[in-house]
């Protein structure tokens, strides 16, 4: 990995249950929605995630790549909305927007 490089392996985009219980099909059509992902590989120049963090980025600026049959995104550090991180102390929430 270059730089402020970020791969990562993309949550599954299939159905999904709203609060309520309802079964949204992966086919519906839903506004602009952001992306839960995992941190892979980092490159050398990135500040704010480490490997193993989850990651929220939007799907639709991505580039996808595929390494050992395995597809993965491939994003800056810049384009990360948050990080959801388990190493942050007590009484925190591991996320940060």
């Amino acid at each position: 990995m270059l730089h402020d490089r970020v791969l990562v392996s993309a949550e599954g985009a299939g159905e999904r249950t709203s609060s309520a219980g309802i079964l949204i099909p992966a086919t519906a059509a839903v506004g602009r929605r952001l992306a839960w992902a995992q941190v892979v590989a980092l490159g050398q120049h990135v500040r704010q995630v480490e490997v193993g963090d989850r990651v929220l980025y939007d799907p639709e600026d991505k580039a996808e790549v595929e390494l050992h049959g395995r597809g993965y995104v491939l994003l800056r550090e810049r384009d990360l909305h948050a990080v959801a991180a388990p190493r942050v102390d007590d009484g925190q929430t591991g996320l940060y927007l």
